[in-house]
């Protein structure tokens, strides 16, 4: 058996060993009451939701690789967000999902050195914007993480704001040069290499962020209309269930588990995701179909652009690519 295959049959046994262990311990006696009065047509809402932002995420990186003086067309930069959503699920910690960012954009003609900044910033940029969003988010809901106060969560959210703008500061005004001429002399000379290149891939995604101030403008709204999109699948859900919530919480909330899962180990964030979902919205969903309502949001937002992913590798690369180690 390939190694593609092995990683397939893990990434399927992991994803129905979750959902199923996510629904049987959140099922109850209310579950089949809510269920009848579940409507189908919430499903084609966030189904539709989720197609408008992969739609806004490829025009945000097609004009992110225009703004670094190459071009690429929108089928092209749809096929690197699904692409990232394939090899992302099939890795630890979704490492993958930058490789298949920069095969794509290399096939799309673009330079490996632009690709590598290009995938750097694409990531920034979206992280930039979730973690602008938190303070707001913190001043709304009260308790959204038991056992942390939101003051707490408020103030390392504005910390991370705050020292991530000063680092993209200071790369770009070389304040860091000698710390890392310091750094790679004590390394050895394989890490030395990775070392000053990840340095200076950091350089040149700073500068072209520093580049175009209104076409970055342009790129971090739509990465925010991109995820906003993308997380209103839980908000179709609920809907298609009857709930009447505050929904400035529930996409707050969709926002920090979003963010959480940037950083998770496991392939996707998958049981991450799942169980961060029951426990952050187990006083919002009806009792008996968080589970299912946790289960319908990964399949939708992460699953079914995975399978299109695969095909759109399937069909650019061809069938050999996945028996490549």
């Amino acid at each position: 058996m390939s190694k593609f295959y092995k990683r397939l049959a893990i990434l399927l046994t992991l994803v129905f060993g979750i959902s199923g262990a996510v629904i049987y311990c959140t099922v109850d006696i209310n579950t089949l009451t809510n269920l009848t009065v579940f409507q189908p047509w919430s499903i084609a809402l966030a189904v539709f939701f989720v197609a408008v932002g992969l739609l806004l995420d490829g025009s945000r990186l097609m004009h992110l690789v225009h703004i670094s003086n190459e071009n690429i067309t929108l089928l092209q930069a749809v096929q690197v967000v699904f692409g990232n959503y394939f090899l992302a699920l099939l890795t630890p910690g979704a490492t993958g999902g930058a490789v298949a960012q920069l095969m794509f954009l290399r096939h799309a003609g673009v330079p490996t050195g632009k690709a590598t900044v290009l995938v750097f910033v694409r990531t920034v940029v979206s992280i930039l914007f979730l973690v602008l969003c938190l303070p707001f988010i913190f001043m709304h809901d009260v308790n959204i993480l038991p056992g942390i106060s939101n003051g707490k969560l408020m103030v390392i959210s504005m910390t991370a704001f705050m020292v991530i703008i000063l680092l993209v500061g200071a790369i770009n005004f070389n304040i860091f040069d000698h710390l890392a001429v310091h750094i790679a002399r004590k390394l050895s000379p394989v890490r030395r290499r990775t070392f000053i290149t990840m340095y200076r891939d950091t350089q040149h995604a700073v500068r072209l962020l520093a580049s175009s101030p209104r076409g970055m403008l342009r790129v971090f709204v739509e990465s925010g209309l991109s995820l906003m999109a993308i997380y209103a699948v839980v908000p179709c859900l609920l809907l298609g269930l009857g709930v009447h919530a505050d929904w400035y919480a529930v996409m707050g909330r969709m926002i920090f588990l979003n963010m959480l899962l940037y950083f998770m180990p496991t392939p996707g964030g998958s049981g991450i995701a799942e169980g961060g979902f029951v426990l952050l919205f187990s006083t919002t969903v009806p009792a008996g179909t968080v589970g299912i309502v946790a289960v319908c949001w990964r399949l939708i937002a992460e699953y079914l652009p995975f399978l299109v992913g695969f095909y759109y590798t399937i069909t650019v690369f061809g069938r050999d690519f996945l028996n490549k180690q």
